[in-house]
């Protein structure tokens, strides 16, 4: 079967941080220490950085957390700063359920919006984006004089052939469920290069990202920019992306997936104005049919977003990655907090 790949357009550049405006960042490392049938150990940091009106900015909130995940299972995570209780998690899968003992950890504490909460509620999308480096090692079984043992499931092939409709890349009779169907798993493509994302001269554009992946290693990389304007249109302009790479074995570093996403916030109730979600890099053709579906959000608040995006969010008009930074919408109110709070220091 021919299989196309989607969008092959990464973003080359960060844009400048605008007065008046909070950029969070963060990053996810995920590697394999033990090989390809080993554990994924996961290693996350971040930051919030405060630009005021004339330039001057000053870090207002970093977070970081290291977490092994054993077949799609939390056996050890620890926070900076320590979150009480984060061991409610150890046992729990990465996946599903994960989401909803974090909730009641960050009820508890009132972390919602907070740094912490975004680093440890990507920790699952990551744990669920690991799994490309073993099938994509496994597709590319036999190509290389080094091979090494890669986890297999003997029930993986009935479980991927469950998961049809679940996104748009995996709709009934598209490219994904048909070679499932036909070979056991999907068809492993390998995205474009990974160009580095110019700081264009700023030094404190990003937090501290670790230097180069690990073999079979991958990153997830996460910017939100929120920017309260002035009069007489005053309103918060929110400026978002995340990018999935991988290093294979060769030492190449491509993208997995990546979007960006652009939205008007009404800074008093904070209901979506407008939005746009661009797909840059996506795996299948067939997935870039989701950006749509961003449209549903304007004219909501990005109060509950995470919630609504689980529940409501489903099915091929939809896509997993998109969700993913649809989820994070929901920090807006947290992020103009500190906006006015360090315009009233």
């Amino acid at each position: 079967m021919t299989t196309t790949h989607g969008p092959q357009d990464p973003a080359t550049s960060t844009p400048r941080r605008r007065p008046r405006s909070v950029r969070r960042t963060i990053s996810i490392d995920m590697a394999f220490p033990d090989g390809l049938a080993g554990d994924v150990l996961l290693s996350g940091r971040g930051r919030d950085l405060a630009t005021d009106e004339h330039g001057a900015s000053r870090v207002v909130a970093d977070a970081s957390f290291e977490a092994t995940i054993d077949f799609a299972r939390v056996t050890e995570i620890s926070t900076t700063p320590s979150v009480e209780g984060i061991d409610a998690l150890v046992g729990r899968g990465a996946g599903g359920g994960y989401r909803k003992y974090l909730n009641e950890i960050v009820a508890q504490h009132e972390l919602s919006g907070s740094l912490q909460f975004q680093l440890l509620d990507d920790l699952s999308g990551a744990s669920l984006v690991s799994g490309y480096a073993p099938q994509l090692a496994l597709a590319h079984r036999g190509e290389h004089d080094a091979d090494e043992e890669i986890a297999e499931s003997a029930d993986a092939t009935q479980i991927m052939l469950a998961m049809g409709d679940v996104c748009a890349g995996w709709r009934s009779g598209g490219t994904i469920m048909t070679s499932v169907e036909l070979v056991g798993r999907p068809p492993m493509l390998q995205g474009p290069p990974a160009p580095v994302l110019d700081d264009l001269g700023d030094p404190d554009a990003w937090h501290e990202v670790p230097g180069e992946l690990t073999r079979n290693g991958m990153r997830r990389i996460r910017r939100i920019d929120v920017t309260r304007t002035r009069e007489p249109s005053a309103q918060l302009m929110v400026d978002s992306m995340f990018r999935d790479t991988h290093m294979d074995r060769t030492g190449a570093v491509t993208i997995v997936h990546e979007y960006h996403l652009v939205a008007e916030v009404d800074p008093g109730t904070f209901t979506v104005l407008s939005i746009d979600a661009t797909p840059r890099v996506l795996p299948y053709h067939e997935c870039p049919e989701a950006a749509a579906s961003a449209q549903r959000v304007a004219g909501t608040t990005t109060v509950g977003m995470r919630a609504r995006t689980r529940t409501e969010f489903v099915g091929a008009s939809t896509c997993t990655h998109l969700n993913d930074v649809l989820r994070a919408l929901e920090d807006v109110e947290h992020l103009a907090r500190s906006i006015d709070q360090e315009e009233a220091r």
